[in-house]
This record gives C-alpha cells, structure tokens and sequence, in this order.
C-alpha cells in the first residue's frame, strides 16, 4: 500500500511574464498580485509518517518566505517565475510526488516528479 501526506496553504504575491507575446493578456507583462494555492503531496512509508505534515507546510511556507517574502512590501515577489516553475522548485527542494500552484485558486499548474 502507497501512502502520501497532502499539505496545503496559500501565500499572497506577484509575478509577471515579460516576455508575453499574447494580445488579449499584455497585462501579464506588468507585476500583477494573486494569492497562490499550493497544494503538495509527499510520499511516506508508514503510518507514523517519515515528515509530519505540519512540519513539512512550515518548512515549505519558511522556504518561499525565505526566498521570496519582501518585508518592506509584505507580500512574496517570485518576479518572472511561473506556477510551473514554482511547484518545480519545491518538488525538488522537498522531495514530493506532486505540486500544484493555482492563482487565485483558479488557474495554475500541475506538477508530478
């Protein structure tokens, strides 16, 4: 039997696609806000779990906070970065079977390892 811990939060930020060659949604060039719905799936191996899953939602929130939080500004500034990109990045720095990173819990991307 397979077992998965599921950890999930949202975190307000902004981001933008410079390069956007699409008419109807310039907009996306230009630094815009959404909260972003993160949903992560982690394999274990018993019923005691390998991570505790709050363990793991504190370290995945300290990480993009680390990463990315601007004090100053009080919100996440992951710049240019995709929800692509960013459930990548968290796939590989925790070690999960799964990411997903919806804006505005609407739109967004699927990630498995």
């Amino acid at each position: 039997m397979k077992r998965f811990i599921v950890v999930k939060f949202e975190v307000d930020g902004v981001h933008s696609w410079p390069e956007c060659p699409i008419e109807e949604v310039s907009f996306l060039k230009f630094p815009h806000r959404h909260m972003f719905h993160f949903e992560a799936v982690k394999e274990v191996t018993h019923n005691d779990r390998d991570v505790e899953i709050i363990q793991l939602k504190h370290d995945m929130l300290g990480h993009l906070s680390a990463a990315y939080y601007a004090h100053s500004k009080r919100t996440h500034f992951f710049n240019r970065m995709s929800c692509e990109e960013i459930a990548e990045e968290l796939i590989k720095k925790f070690s999960l079977k799964s990411c997903k990173v919806l804006e505005d819990n609407e739109n967004g991307a699927y990630l498995e390892a």
